[in-house]
């Protein structure tokens, strides 16, 4: 006994939505990863580069 279900069938307004969604979490995660990526390079200070190896 085996069933099909096609799942659930998106409109085209729907489907821009979607998309219009994704792209704005997108932009959005990857301004966090700026933002976390600034405040690090911040907190070590500019003698980060004049450290010993």
């Amino acid at each position: 006994m085996t069933q099909e279900n096609d799942g659930v069938k998106l409109t085209a307004e729907q489907t821009k939505r979607r998309r219009s969604r994704s792209i704005a979490i997108a932009f959005a995660l990857g301004a966090l990863v700026v933002l976390f990526y600034v405040v690090t390079i911040v907190k070590m200070g500019p003698e980060i580069m004049n450290r010993a190896l």
